[in-house]
């Protein structure tokens, strides 16, 4: 019968959380629905039901060691079960898909807590260095090589008054920028 010490327990739930944190960070930097605090949290969590799977069931062992566990059957629970939080990030509006970034480093990060929960702190710290590559290195790639139209808004504050509202959308127009709404809060 193996047990975890309390000390590979917190180790591993704080790689989980600092390597998860790291990803976190990334996304927050670009405001994304799922930042820091969601990243930490999945990695957290994810790290946790690894260890209950690989070390949480040492009373169901019989002395002799005939039953056997599995621990890769919670983390296989955990990898298709983090679709559903995934799947809340994304947003289909006006024929555009947001969030698929967000879901799949939501996604990643259960991986890594997974890893760092197995006590695989290298392929964890890895991952995490392969994820924020790709999600920070790779973005100016895409600029260059596939420009999008986007959706900009500004936000101006204007003085009441019907002629200056207006005046700043003969400006719009006179630059040929497409206004697709227009709100207005007193």
């Amino acid at each position: 019968m193996h047990t975890l010490p309390w000390t590979d327990v917190l180790l591993r739930l704080v790689v989980a959380t600092a390597l998860g944190g790291l990803v976190g960070i990334e996304r927050e930097r670009l405001d994304r629905a799922a930042g820091l605090r969601t990243h930490i949290l999945v990695a957290i969590a994810s790290c946790l039901v690894m260890i209950v799977s690989a070390f949480g069931f040492a009373d169901a062992l019989a002395t002799d060691g005939t039953v056997s566990l599995d621990p890769s059957r919670v983390a296989a629970q955990v990898v298709s079960g983090i679709g559903f939080l995934g799947a809340g990030v994304i947003i289909f509006r006006k024929n555009t898909v947001r969030g698929l970034t967000t879901a799949a480093s939501i996604w990643a990060v259960a991986g890594i807590g997974l890893a760092a929960g197995g006590g695989l702190f290298a392929g964890a710290a890895i991952g995490t260095g392969l994820i924020l590559v790709v999600q920070a290195g790779i973005r100016p790639l895409e600029r260059r090589l596939f420009s999008r139209p986007q959706e900009h808004r500004l936000e101006l504050r204007v003085q009441r008054g019907a002629k200056r509202l207006l005046a700043v959308e003969q400006v719009i127009a006179a630059r040929g920028i497409e206004l697709r709404g227009l709100r207005l809060r007193p």
